[in-house]
């Protein structure tokens, strides 16, 4: 649980103000607020908004704290040309359709969608839900289309997904759909320019065979415009008991409780006074009271020990993580630290905007190098000479800020040869957000492997082979220090080469923090690339260190086969290679998957290393995590493999006793990049 989680449970507790701001006199009553900035009920675009939601305009109602609202967090309405939308994230604006304050759900629909003309609207953007929201995804009543646009196919998809044939899209290029319920097990194919997921209402469209028919002809469009649901959880956090009073719960924009507005035009610090409630009420209150006490004292336990470990907190650059060849395991700062902080607090060197500005030419086009997930990467030199890459965030807002804030936190404090130098950041008062990165001249293993370098053949099997000894190397430093960290994005589009041909793994927006309480995953919606998430991962939503295993798994299989992890022109149960590596080495097939121009069949040892690294691979791609090895065992396999002095007891075998444990079950395309979550 973070330390602030902790501090506010404590204070609620003790019937204490939850922040400063809020004295309270003899009688116990606070400070007055401007009452009239909190109207009950406004109307807006045929719809009557009141609490939880707010006015977007509604701030600093609390007299001495700024940037305050009454209403739930991430419920902000803003009311203009009679129309009511809600913001999502950054840019990212949704219309809303409806409010159902009986069940607590809200329907919205993506503005731009609605904005289109005809019937063939194009999606641009994800849905994201920002962390301190209030807002989540109902449990029932929702499912999603995916949206495959742009993509360069050989041959043609499988026949359950759905052409898009639709004026407006490029002609040149295939557009598909694939609803959620009786999709095909399909994923975009690395040749498809964008891959969105949007969230609709279940309904007839998804059991009708007429009605499916007619989504590739435009009829997604009238589907998307009927909008999706969420819900909210009025019982949570620690205004339950201002409600219960009668008062409405007033938060600070990064959702921190202030305080309870009353019917009197007063702010009290947790509820409005005495009010009547019925016997049953009083009796579950006083059954709960022995079962909190016992809780606190877990949470006093919890807080002592956080803020101990809080003590070992950094407090310059020249402290930042450090490396050994041997996998130590450096000390950071604890978890809730570092995922808090801002760019401005980062422990990096903070360039200036002007700077970057002229290093890329005005992030000239010439320049681009690609895109990096949530930004586009341009190269530049920097005045003391040295070439960068420099990673500038989307301003359409279709990426969260979160993820860019999240990796340069990451990057700041991480040091390892294998790893990408981060160089430092802009402040959080820059007119935009840029990551500055050492420049890695050789591309992407991707690039070498099935991309636009594959040609070359620069790639033969000792420099394979020592790229996944370095990158195995990488992960295995990762998960080893304190707090440990999950790339959660392992993919050959993330390693880079030097001019060496030297592992350099990049772009961790969406990593993640393991707590250093010794828990054994992190909760959390499923994020990544098609093609390798983490079976369990994408079904169990519990994000492990296994995870990446997995990942790094089909990292091998691409590496001695030379395949793009998802190809829709194969057949269908082998469009992703994890599932045709896995079905391959079972039947004894290992031939029909490895790249035989890399000496298979007519180099003994460069057979015999394939075939060891095709046993690794299959251990990793295990779809129960508790039968993948941990990252450093697969580093140990490999360098062992490299040196020639692998046990033959060890990695003599390669096809092992089939059975439901060791068959890689499909699954769905839900989980792109990124996907619909509540949680970073």
């Amino acid at each position: 649980m973070p330390l602030l989680i902790h501090l506010r449970v404590l204070l609620v507790a003790a019937g204490l103000a939850v922040c400063r701001g809020y004295p309270t006199d003899g009688a116990g009553d606070a400070r007055a607020y401007n009452s009239s900035m909190c109207q009950r009920s406004f109307p807006c675009g045929g719809l009557n908004i009141h609490y939880p939601l707010y006015l977007s305009n509604e701030s600093k109602v609390v007299d001495g704290v700024a940037y305050s609202y009454c209403g739930y967090p991430g419920m902000a309405v803003l009311c203009d040309d009679s129309r009511a939308t809600l913001q999502l994230a950054w840019g990212t604006n949704y219309t809303v359709l409806g409010i159902d304050y009986d069940n607590h759900t809200i329907t919205l629909a993506d503005a731009d969608i609605l904005a289109s003309n005809g019937g063939c609207p194009r999606p641009r953007h994800n849905v994201t839900i920002p962390r301190e929201a209030w807002l989540n995804f109902t449990p029932t009543g929702n499912t999603t289309i995916s949206f495959f646009l742009n993509c360069s196919l050989a041959a043609p998809p499988p026949p359950d997904v759905v052409p898009i044939n639709c004026t407006g899209f490029d002609p040149g290029r295939g557009s598909f759909l694939a609803p959620q319920l009786g999709a095909p097990d399909f994923d975009p194919s690395v040749a498809c320019n964008e891959v969105y997921v949007a969230p609709v209402l279940t309904g007839e469209w998804l059991t009708s065979p007429e009605h499916r028919r007619r989504l590739g002809d435009g009829g997604y469009g009238d589907v998307l415009r009927r909008g999706f649901r969420l819900s909210w959880d009025p019982s949570a956090g620690p205004c339950f008991r201002c409600e219960l009073s009668g008062g409405r719960c007033s938060y600070n924009q990064l959702g921190g409780f202030l305080g309870c507005l009353c019917s009197d035009g007063r702010v009290r610090t947790t509820d409005c006074g005495p009010k009547k409630v019925s016997k049953k009420t009083i009796t579950a209150i006083g059954s709960s009271a022995a079962a909190l006490v016992l809780f606190l004292l877990l949470v006093v336990v919890s807080f002592l020990y956080i803020r101990k470990r809080r003590q070992y907190k950094m407090t310059s650059s020249s402290r930042l993580l450090k490396y050994s060849n041997s996998g130590g395991t450096p000390r950071s700062r604890g978890g809730s630290d570092l995922e808090s902080d801002s760019v401005h607090n980062l422990q990096t060197h903070h360039f200036a905007y002007e700077e970057l500005e002229e290093a890329t030419g005005g992030f000239c086009d010439t320049r681009e190098l690609g895109d990096g997930g949530f930004g586009t990467v341009y190269k530049g030199q920097l005045r003391d000479g040295r070439v960068v890459a420099v990673k500038r965030l989307y301003n359409n807002g279709c990426r969260h800020v979160e993820q860019f804030v999240n990796e340069a936190a990451i990057l700041s404090r991480l040091r390892h040869p294998n790893l990408v130098t981060f160089y430092g950041c802009t402040s959080s008062r820059s007119r935009e957000l840029l990551l500055v990165y050492e420049y890695v001249p050789n591309g992407t293993v991707a690039d070498h492997l099935h991309g636009h370098r594959a040609g070359e053949r620069a790639l033969p099997w000792p420099l394979r082979l020592n790229v996944a000894v370095e990158a195995a190397a990488a992960l295995a430093y990762l998960h080893a220090i304190e707090p440990s960290v999950v790339h959660r994005d392992v993919k050959t589009t993330n390693i880079l080469l030097d001019a060496d041909f030297h592992v350099k793994v990049a772009d961790f927006g969406l990593s993640r923090l393991f707590p250093l309480d010794g828990a054994t995953h992190v909760s959390t919606a499923p994020q990544g690339t098609p093609g390798y998430v983490d079976p369990e991962y994408h079904q169990c939503y519990q994000l492990t260190d296994r995870s990446d295993v997995y990942s790094f798994g089909v990292v091998l299989a691409e590496l001695i086969s030379s395949k793009p992890a998802v190809d829709v022109t194969r057949d269908r149960d082998e469009i992703n290679l994890a599932a045709m590596a896995v079905g391959r080495i079972q039947r004894s097939e290992l031939e029909q998957l490895v790249d035989a121009e890399l000496g298979y069949g007519f180099d003994e040892a460069t057979t015999k290393a394939m075939t060891m690294v095709a046993e690794l691979a299959f251990r990793c791609l295990q779809q129960n995590s508790e039968m993948r090895p941990p990252i450093r065992e697969v580093l140990d396999g490999l360098r062992g493999i490299q040196e020639g002095g692998a046990r033959e007891k060890k990695y003599d075998v390669v096809v092992v006793p089939r059975s439901p444990n060791t068959v890689h079950a499909p699954w769905d395309s839900m989980s792109t990049t990124p996907s619909i979550t509540s949680s970073a």
